[in-house]
Formats: structure tokens, sequence, C-alpha cells
């Protein structure tokens, strides 16, 4: 990638190590490199998944968040961090906090601790802003125990940043979609005739390309600030009623049916109805001059378009 050719040559050999190795996790592999600069691990609990790593010139490394033991030997492997695992669900249970990111950090502080850790947290923790501007120092209010485990988590690894002196940046993440990322497609709610809120009761959405977001990840590694909160979005500034009707659009098929929001109470799931109950807006300028970062697709006319036969839904359920 060009930006690390750049990096001071005691840069260029450090070990990164991927706890959450999933589609952002290798799409950010493939930023970094076959690792002639920087020694890829991924932390991974499947054994069936050693052999691509492998092919992807990552180091895989076998082990589960769920087991602090086994996490003892983590403790000064890596130099860099890239944290991309999600809280446990509630499994029938309320959790208020992330028990694996509470075991990681404890693991990392076992021996020298790395340079930098970076979070992959989501937007979620702010809660329902009623549509407004929302930057990095808007007071978070999760909604649901998710996004709660969330907040338990970055202040986790803002804590172990201040202990340690390791540099922390939380990264806070909406609708993550890509043509090429699984987890539904406009087209597929559209097929389903899956309806929309209408404009009157509808919500702002904020999204980012999945490349894009491997690119900030990275990018992140080397850039982020010290116990640094970024929100990583592109630059659409859209309601999500108007997001799928511009995916049908694009797909040329029917726009979806409209309705207020207590017939979608009584007609839509009830986790895509948590996600129609919150309505922000991302502001991202620190994204743009603390990493310097330049969005391949600023909007999502681009990145759908980059692609038209498929898109995820970026509904918000990329790190949500």
């Amino acid at each position: 990638m060009s930006f690390l050719g750049a990096l001071p040559a005691r840069f260029r050999r450090e070990r990164v190590l991927i706890v959450g190795c999933g589609d952002v996790g290798q799409r950010a592999v493939r930023v970094l490199g076959s690792g002639q600069r920087v020694r890829l691990l991924a932390l991974t609990s499947s054994a069936e998944r050693t052999p691509g790593l492998r092919a992807m010139g990552v180091t895989p490394l076998l082990g589960n968040l769920d087991d602090q033991r086994g996490l003892r030997r983590l403790a000064g492997l890596a130099t860099r961090v890239l944290h991309l695992a999600p809280p446990p669900s509630e499994a029938g249970r309320a959790l208020p906090n992330d028990p694996r990111t509470r075991a990681l950090a404890h693991a990392l502080m076992q021996r020298a601790a790395p340079r930098a850790l970076v979070y992959g947290s989501t937007s979620g923790v702010y809660g329902d802003q009623q549509g407004a501007w929302v930057s990095e120092t808007t007071r978070v209010q999760p909604q649901s125990p998710r996004a709660g485990r969330r907040v338990d988590a970055e202040t986790t690894v803002h804590g172990l940043g201040r202990v340690t002196g390791l540099r922390t940046t939380v990264l806070r993440i909406p609708g993550i979609y890509a043509a090429d990322r699984e987890g539904g497609t406009p087209r597929g709610r559209l097929e389903r005739g899956t309806p929309v809120l209408r404009e009157s009761d509808d919500v702002f959405t904020n999204h980012i390309h999945a490349d894009d977001l491997a690119r900030a990840c990275v990018l992140a590694l080397w850039r982020g600030k010290p116990q640094r909160n970024v929100n990583v979005c592109d630059d659409t500034e859209m309601k999500m009623g108007d997001y799928v009707d511009f995916a049908a659009d694009l797909y040329g098929v029917a726009r979806p049916p409209r309705v207020s929001s207590a017939e979608a109470e009584a007609q839509l799931p009830a986790m895509l109805l948590s996600f129609m109950k919150e309505s922000r807006r991302l502001r991202n300028s620190r994204m743009k001059a603390e990493l310097g970062f330049v969005l391949r697709y600023p909007t999502v006319r681009e990145g759908l378009k980059s692609d038209p036969r498929q898109a995820s839904d970026g509904l918000g359920r990329g790190n949500e």
C-alpha cells in the first residue's frame, strides 16, 4: 500500500495482531500487504480457518477471547493490535459489559504493551440524537444492551491506554456495506417487500464502505492520537428510506412501501426496528484531519454504483 512504503524503516517490520479477522479484518490484511514490511498475526477460535489465513500471509493463533488463560500467549507478541471482535450477545441475559475486551486488555498488560491498539466500536453508542449532527465529543447514551457493551469496551480500551501508555484509538463505526460483503443487500430487502418509514417518521442513517473502513483501521494503527475516539463514516447525508429508494432505482425494481412508525412496530422484526428508532448524522472531520484519510467511496451513491449487482443493506448492522 502506498502510505506504508513511506513509513520510517523502524516501522516496516512490526507485528500487527488482528483480533476478529472476519470480513473487515481480512480487508485490512489486504491493505497491509503480504507481510514483507509487517508481520501479520490473527487470533482465531476456528482451526478450520487457519489454512485460509496462512494463504493470505497471516500467522494464525488459535485462541478464544472467552478463555482468559489461553490469551496469555498474546502478551508482548504484537507491536500493534487491531481489535474487531464483537462483544458476546445476550444469550438470554442482558450482559452489562464486554468481558472479551476486558480479557484481551488483561492479557496485553502482562508484558510490554503494544505501541497502539485500535478498537472497532459502533456509532450506536450515541443512541438517538433525533437527526442532530454528532461529533466525537457528543455524550454517549446507549439505548440497547449491545450498545452498552460497546461503551464498556471503549472504557476498557482507553483505560488500558492510560495505565500502560499505549496509544488507543476507538473507531465508532456505522452501517458497513460492500458489494462482496455478506449480511443482507438492498436487493434482497426490496425483493421481500420490506417497508420503510414514511418521510415524517424516517431516520438518518450513516454508512461506510467496507474497503474504506479497512483502510481507516490500518491508518489508525499508525496515525491515531492517544486515547482518541474517531467517527469512521462517509459523507452521505441520507435517511434510511431514501437510501433504500436509491438502491431500488439503481437496481431497476419497485421502491418499497412507506409506513408509519406504528405500522412498522406491527410488521417488522425487533432488530430492524431498533435501528429505525435512532436517528443521527455523524461528523467525520476528525477522521479526515487526524488520520489523513481520503474516502474512496465518498457516499453510498459511489459505493453502490461501483457494483450495482449487490450491496449490503447499510442500515447500521455493521458494528451496531
